[in-house]
């Protein structure tokens, strides 16, 4: 007879492990808490679980840079050194420590104001950089994609197709009409040396100042197809065209409006579509405006091509010289190179402005 009264209570002790072990074979809501369960035996169980955060990353906070003595407080907007900048969140690794770089080398790092580009509002990007850099002077515009995405052909690799990457042509036009003169500035680089010094050079009559590289082969930028129609290639007649890179550039933003410039980048950017005459991003349309027409400054304002080419990225060693900035321009960029734990000897010299880390690694500091 006890056996047979035992049989229930075994069930009962069953049915209860099992509902401890299937706890969501009831009735939930999609939130990240479920109800309290009511079970047969009077049990009340909260359960609750945590939305899964795949190893959500962070950056640490930047510490505060102030002004040198000789700097003051800037009351006026020739007192600014005006920087732009694209954000992105598949480059925002890279936008936090080109401006870590840039602030920690500055002598008047409160002059800095940046201005980023994005083409759509992003939480997490906004509030990572004011998390990060909570003393950043900054506007963030946005820039309207659809102006280019008829302009745009297909290049050697996706990244230089993307929208974001013609920002630059249409800089001038996005930030006040008070800013008289920008730096623009890659997202895949850090800056060695007082931003302030590439600030004041001297653009004397040209709309664009940057390092020239005239032992490269500039016939090179264009296909065969630009070189053997009988009228394209008379754009540089009277100029003595060299390459430069649009990663790193000062502008007379007032001068650029004035000249109309975005225009005649777009009407090259038209003749592409038609004719295919390059095969790289929004650089090959700079040079058909300005190359052989520009300020050139001194080559260690850009180290560039620290990224390898742009279909393979395979390691480069530094050019000779002095060096004021490191630019990871090419398909390579250093903090993927770092993760995969494959880096560049040059990649070593941006992993100090790197302020990555891993909410894991947060936790054990």
């Amino acid at each position: 007879m006890r056996r047979l009264c035992s049989l229930p209570f075994l069930l009962g002790l069953l049915s209860l492990f099992l509902t401890l072990l299937h706890p969501f074979a009831t009735t939930t809501t999609s939130t990240s808490a479920i109800p309290l369960t009511t079970i047969a035996t009077g049990i009340r169980l909260g359960i609750v679980r945590k939305p899964f955060v795949p190893d959500a990353t962070v950056f640490r906070e930047a510490p505060a840079f102030r002004n040198g003595e000789t700097c003051g407080r800037p009351s006026g907007d020739a007192e600014h050194i005006h920087i732009a900048m694209t954000l992105d969140a598949n480059y925002l690794r890279g936008t936090m420590a080109a401006v870590l770089s840039i602030l920690q080398h500055s002598t008047c790092p409160e002059n800095v104001v940046f201005h980023f580009l994005w083409v759509r509002h992003e939480t997490e990007v906004y509030s990572n950089i004011k998390s990060t850099f909570p003393y950043l002077n900054f506007k963030v515009y946005r820039f309207d994609s659809s102006r280019v995405r008829g302009l745009i052909s297909k290049s050697v690799r996706q990244a230089l197709d993307q929208p974001l990457n013609y920002a630059r042509v249409y800089l001038a036009e996005i930030i006040p009409a008070e800013v008289k003169r920008v730096i623009y500035l890659d997202s895949d680089l850090v800056m060695v040396d007082d931003v302030g010094k590439l600030w004041g050079v001297d653009l004397e009559d040209k709309v664009l100042a940057a390092p020239e590289y005239c032992h490269a082969n500039f016939t090179n930028y264009f296909t065969e197809a630009f070189w053997a129609d009988p009228e394209l290639p008379k754009i540089f007649q009277g100029r003595d065209p060299c390459y430069f890179n649009t990663g790193v550039m000062v502008v007379d933003a007032d001068r650029w409006r004035r000249g109309n410039y975005t225009q005649k980048v777009e009407e090259w950017m038209a003749v592409q579509k038609q004719k295919r005459i390059y095969r790289l991003g929004s650089l090959p349309p700079f040079l058909l405006v300005l190359a052989g027409n520009i300020k050139a400054v001194d080559h260690r304002w850009n180290q560039h091509g620290l990224g390898g080419d742009n279909i393979e990225g395979k390691c480069r060693s530094l050019h000779p010289g002095p060096i004021s900035l490191l630019h990871w321009s090419g398909k390579g960029k250093p903090w993927l190179r770092l993760d995969s734990r494959k880096p560049c000897n040059v990649d070593h010299l941006w992993a100090p402005y790197d302020l990555y880390r891993s909410s894991k690694h947060s936790f054990e500091e």
